[in-house]
Formats: C-alpha cells, sequence, structure tokens
C-alpha cells in the first residue's frame, strides 16, 4: 500500500516527507512499546503510535520504516521533525485512535501477505 493511500484513509496531516508519499510500505505496527517494535515488526513497515518523542524516531529509523502516523491528535516537536527529515521517514498524523486506525489499515488491504517476492 502506497503511504499516500494510508494519509488519506486515516484522513492525516503530513508533517514531514511529503514527496515520499508514492513509497509502498507492506506490514503496520500500532504500539506505544518501543520494545515491542524491535521484536516484532518487519521491513517497510508503518507505525502507528500515541508515543511522541525522539526514540519512536531512532526505532523507525533502526528497522528500516518509511512512516510514522501519530494518532489522537498526537503531535511530535520540531526536534522529532527534523530526524525524521534526516532518516527519510514520512511522519503523519491522525485524530483517530490507535485501534481504529489500524482496523481501517488492515480492512483495506494492508495485510502481511501483501508482501511480494
Amino acid at each position: 500500500m502506497k503511504i499516500d493511500k494510508i494519509q488519506e484513509l486515516l484522513d492525516a496531516k503530513v508533517l514531514c516527507c511529503e514527496e515520499l508519499l508514492g513509497s509502498h510500505v507492506y506490514s503496520a505496527c500500532g504500539s506505544d512499546m518501543m520494545s515491542d517494535v524491535l521484536a516484532y515488526v518487519k521491513d517497510q513497515a508503518v507505525l502507528l503510535t500515541g508515543l511522541v518523542n525522539s526514540q519512536v524516531i531512532r526505532t523507525a529509523e533502526m528497522m528500516d520504516m518509511r512512516c510514522i502516523v501519530f494518532v489522537r491528535s498526537k503531535m511530535p516537536n520540531e526536534e522529532m521533525i527534523r530526524l525524521a527529515k534526516e532518516s527519510g521517514i514520512v511522519l503523519l498524523a491522525t485524530s483517530k485512535r490507535m485501534y481504529e486506525a489500524c482496523g481501517i489499515l488492515y480492512t483495506n488491504g494492508l495485510k502481511k501477505d501483501e508482501v511480494s517476492g
């Protein structure tokens, strides 16, 4: 699924790296616990979280994630946005709760079997 489709489905605001909205992601992870993200995330994933600190960006960078969606109208600070820009990670923000946002992405086809080859 392309990141611009995620942005559309979640009615999310683009906070940085708009030029990368055409990138593909193949799985998603919803968590506020970065230890779970490190343990369970696959490459090219989108992270949905309500946690707003620079560790979220660092974790996404380590896991080669392409996009972070902040749920519940959470907004990253300027330092986080700068780190995301440097790493080429798209940041989105939505007013939806994590459960709803994950459900929307799942029912619209962002599933683990979408990965090809």
